[in-house]
């Protein structure tokens, strides 16, 4: 059993409180963590920007992707969209889906969470019916069968947790009410529209498992159910639903702002809210290392403050070992205090063991991302990045 060496020390010039009142003008903190934001952790403060650099070599690098710009179309079903970055814990994969799907699918290899980035239509599952929405999280047990019927093109971020389960992070002196209550989740009902999709016709149940695919046919329907109980279910929340934690006097960590939890990751998701106030606090994210994980950021919606040139559709990735933080022009929009609250959404995944990435994102890539610090970032849609 290992425990940690935990003492405040302190040396030199500090802030008595993390993210407010810098011991002077001119000074940038920097959070060195682990355990992602929820171990121990020391702040230090600096001269200069610890994002300043002017030249970076070598494969270790902050990257940014533009998925808009990947094609998905030859993909008919979920299991033939690839993965996009996966490790053994997670595996994050784009699908769109245009038509109802005529045939089920299930996977074997864990729970699936589904982001809806675009779309809106009808889920069927197992546990029965449930509308779905742009900005929603469905979250399907693993095994369970589903099948979407579109009303419009439905475009999903699928974040697997591969021989793994999710839950609800501890929301400790916060208290179960806080970020969401769980009321707000909606389960899968078997209601009139359920029953009626039932019948007697042959179909097909595609299932994944160790990321190859079976197909099991049916002489009739299996999503059949007449009723069910129990605490296995699918279930959805809509980013809208959800109450972030803030302080007007402290910038909060990324942790306050979990979804859901699984092995060896998790999942939060920024919303539209206020500006700090007090004028010692960091209006924008703090320069940080988050030396235990992989940073992986699905951008939905808005305009995302502590970015510049990011745009809806778009992912970037800060890997562990890289201190990051807000470009140069939000840190100093921050500074001056110009915007009174955020309207960006977003869906962070931070993994405890290290991303591979597919050979795909090379051809939508912005290949200079990791200048965006120095000044010497280009438009994304034109100039150095070549998308």
């Amino acid at each position: 059993m290992k425990r940690r060496i935990s003492f405040p020390l302190r040396s030199g010039e500090h802030s008595k409180q993390a993210h407010a009142d810098l011991p002077a003008d001119g000074v940038y903190e920097r959070e060195v963590s682990r355990e992602g934001f929820y171990g121990a952790a020391s702040h230090i403060h600096h001269k200069h920007p610890p994002t300043g650099w002017s030249q970076w070599d070598g494969p270790l690098r902050p990257r940014a992707f533009n998925l808009n710009k990947l094609s998905l179309v030859q993909f008919s079903s979920p299991w033939e969209a690839i993965d996009l970055l996966s490790n053994d814990d997670c595996k994050i994969r784009r699908w769109s889906c245009t038509q109802t799907m005529d045939y089920l699918v299930r996977n074997a290899d864990g729970d699936d969470l589904l982001f809806v980035h675009q779309g809106e239509g009808d889920l069927f599952c197992d546990y029965g019916h449930l509308r779905y929405q742009s900005g929603d999280y469905l979250l399907i047990p693993r095994s369970c069968m589903w099948r979407l019927e579109p009303k419009t093109e439905t475009t999903l971020l699928m974040i697997e947790a591969t021989n793994g389960n999710y839950g609800l992070p501890e929301k400790g002196i916060a208290g179960q009410h806080a970020i969401f209550d769980p009321t707000a989740l909606v389960t899968a009902e078997i209601d009139k529209l359920f029953l009626q999709q039932q019948n007697e016709n042959e179909w097909q149940v595609k299932v994944k498992r160790f990321g190859h695919v079976s197909t099991i046919t049916y002489p009739f329907n299996p999503l059949d159910a007449i009723g069910w109980h129990g605490d296995v279910c699918v279930v959805s929340i809509n980013w809208r639903d959800i109450r972030p934690l803030m302080s007007h006097r402290y910038h909060v960590p990324p942790s306050a702002h979990s979804t859901f939890v699984a092995d060896d990751f998790v999942v939060c998701t920024f919303v539209p809210r206020p500006m700090e106030t007090d004028p010692g606090a960091l209006k924008v994210p703090f320069y940080h290392n988050n030396d235990d994980y992989d940073e992986i950021i699905f951008y939905h919606a808005g305009d995302f403050f502590s970015r510049d040139n990011i745009e809806p559709g778009m992912l970037t990735f800060h890997p562990c070992g890289f201190t990051h933080g807000p470009h140069p022009k939000a840190y100093q929009k921050g500074q001056n205090s110009t915007r009174k609250q955020t309207d960006e959404v977003a869906v962070m995944i931070d993994t405890r063991n290290s991303m591979a990435f597919n050979a795909a994102l090379d051809q939508v890539e912005l290949k200079h991302y990791v200048d965006s610090w120095s000044g010497t970032f280009c438009n994304s849609s034109k100039g150095k990045n070549g998308l």
